[in-house]
């Protein structure tokens, strides 16, 4: 029976050769519909769900951005509804034998762009001109969390020129393997951060005092070496230690606290944006709560704005080694050079060893929303996330909290998780971040800009006072991926300069940093 639907029925196919397609219909289309091409629906087919565009044998293989990302676990006609429970996974491509530099086609440079900017004596330029308050241990959370209440309250006020005051908490510090194999990991994470661009160079330091991880750890990680100048702070660091006999009572570590943030602020307040140029922009892109139109509208509009800022000079991290692991081929294809190439089979390595620890695979990755927005699996879900980069050479590749020591594109290795992803691309001197969600998140970050993209219009419109840009007219056909591209990258450089707002900045709205610690807890 033919089914009448008041939509048209759309359907998206990525590459001419895949044998899937997914509904580009909100609400999905219902059995029976038929196409303009003549295909019938098999099944009801939800939005952004696949759908077989030729019969599949048992076996057969699901392509879909012209790779394999699934075989039919039984027969499976032509308009069938093609999901997660009705094919298998293909097995993780080796880290052998892989091209090297056979992609690497430089971009016309691309001038004349600027942004107004906070630049700092180090040579980095601030997005925005913040007091960070670091902390050596969980401990002292609490009494900070006070402080930058009452530093927001009574303080800021008096300091226009400062964007706010955020405390750098986490949960780490004490209780842990100090020097266990992979306990730099966080160590460097947390002393990175403290140096990031927004903050002007200019350090607090919380102390409990009988912590593991004391200051002098923090400041020079004896695991990290620090060249001269590349301390915490320009200007030296504040260093407040709670247990310190001159500290009697709560009400004095506050405004042991809040005296010494008022000469860190009055520094600040001095500052001045100034014309920069987009070579000093450093932007971090990631998607969580993604869906199959991540690859198909926002990731590819990202990609975009990636090749425009990396032509016009700046530097572009990519991230989330599970989401590239099924496309490692394509990334040492585009590796500038050999030795890029096998920073990023080394990085994979590590994860891939760093998962079999914990007897986990790729395949906890995908979320139980992944797969209700359409993707089935891993590679599926990897193929959409890649796309974010771009076409550009990659450049260099950093280990999970290390610092950026070059410009470009580049590949900062990172857990999959927003939270943990964001916080090691912060330590890694983003001043600028990118999110994409096709299911919908609130994802934030105090210390940087957050701008968020939504994949369907459907989303940008139902939450549309936490969605920065909506990709989803790129599904509709309503605009192109390149004028996506364009309007993201001049987006860019109006909340770098301080023009425009983010839906999060607005709304205050961020979530706590997340260390990644691969070191054991004792």
């Amino acid at each position: 029976m033919q089914v009448a639907v008041e939509q048209a029925p759309v359907l998206i196919k990525i590459h001419p050769d895949d044998n899937v397609a997914i509904v580009a219909n909100d609400g999905g289309l219902p059995s029976g519909t038929v196409l303009p091409d003549g295909l019938q629906l098999v099944d009801a087919v939800p939005q952004g769900h696949k759908v077989a565009l030729t019969d599949l044998a048992e076996g057969d293989e699901v392509r879909r951005y012209n790779v394999v990302v699934g075989y039919a676990a039984k027969a499976l006609p032509r308009g069938s509804w093609i999901n997660e429970r009705v094919t298998t996974m293909p097995t993780a491509r080796t880290l052998e034998d892989l091209p090297v530099s056979t992609r690497i086609a430089p971009l016309p440079p691309l001038e004349g762009y600027t942004f107004q900017g906070y630049r700092n004596a180090d040579g980095t330029v601030g997005t925005r001109n913040i007091l960070a308050i670091s902390t050596t241990v969980q401990c002292v959370q609490g009494v900070v969390e006070h402080a930058v209440a009452r530093i927001r309250r009574e303080l800021l006020p008096l300091y226009p020129n400062v964007d706010d005051v955020v405390g750098i908490e986490h949960t780490y510090g004490c209780g842990v393997a100090i020097d266990a194999p992979g306990a730099a990991i966080p160590i460097r994470t947390l002393h990175n951060i403290a140096r990031n661009p927004n903050f002007g160079g200019t350090s607090m330091v919380v102390s409990l005092g009988c912590e593991k991880l004391q200051p002098d750890r923090l400041l020079a990680p004896t695991a990290i070496p620090i060249r001269a100048g590349e301390g915490m702070g320009g200007d030296g660091v504040d260093t407040i230690v709670l247990q310190d006999e001159e500290n009697i009572g709560f009400d004095s570590m506050i405004q042991l606290i809040m005296r010494t943030a008022e000469r860190h602020l009055q520094k600040l307040n001095a500052r001045q944006r100034e014309t920069c140029p987009v070579s000093d922009l450093t932007v971090g892109v990631q998607c969580g709560g993604s869906d199959a139109f991540s690859g198909v509208t926002a990731n590819p509009a990202v990609g975009f704005a990636t090749d425009l800022l990396v032509r016009a000079g700046g530097t572009v991290m990519f991230s989330e080694n599970t989401e590239v692991r099924d496309g490692i081929d394509q990334l040492t294809a585009r590796a500038e050079t050999p030795e890029v190439a096998d920073a990023l089979i080394r990085e994979m390595a590590w994860y891939d060893a760093y998962l079999q620890r914990g007897m986990a695979d790729r395949s906890a990755n995908t979320s139980p929303g992944n797969k209700k927005g359409g993707l089935s699996n891993i590679v599926e879900k990897a193929m959409g996330s890649i796309v974010k980069s771009g076409s550009s050479p990659i450049h260099g590749v950093l280990s999970p909290g290390d610092r950026l020591t070059r410009k470009g594109l580049i590949f900062a290795a990172t857990p999959a998780s927003d939270f943990i992803c964001g916080t090691l691309q912060l330590a890694a001197g983003m001043n600028l971040h990118i999110f994409t969600t096709g299911r919908g998140t609130p994802y934030g970050l105090a210390q940087v800009p957050v701008i968020k993209v939504a994949t369907r219009s459907a989303l940008a419109r139902r939450w549309h006072d936490l969605m920065d840009v909506d990709a989803g007219v790129i599904a509709t056909g309503q605009a192109s991926i390149e004028e996506v591209g364009w309007q993201l990258f001049q987006m860019m450089l109006d909340v770098a300069s301080g023009k425009k707002q983010t839906c999060a900045e607005k709304l205050k709205l961020h979530n706590a940093l997340a260390l990644f610690n691969p070191g054991p807890v004792t």
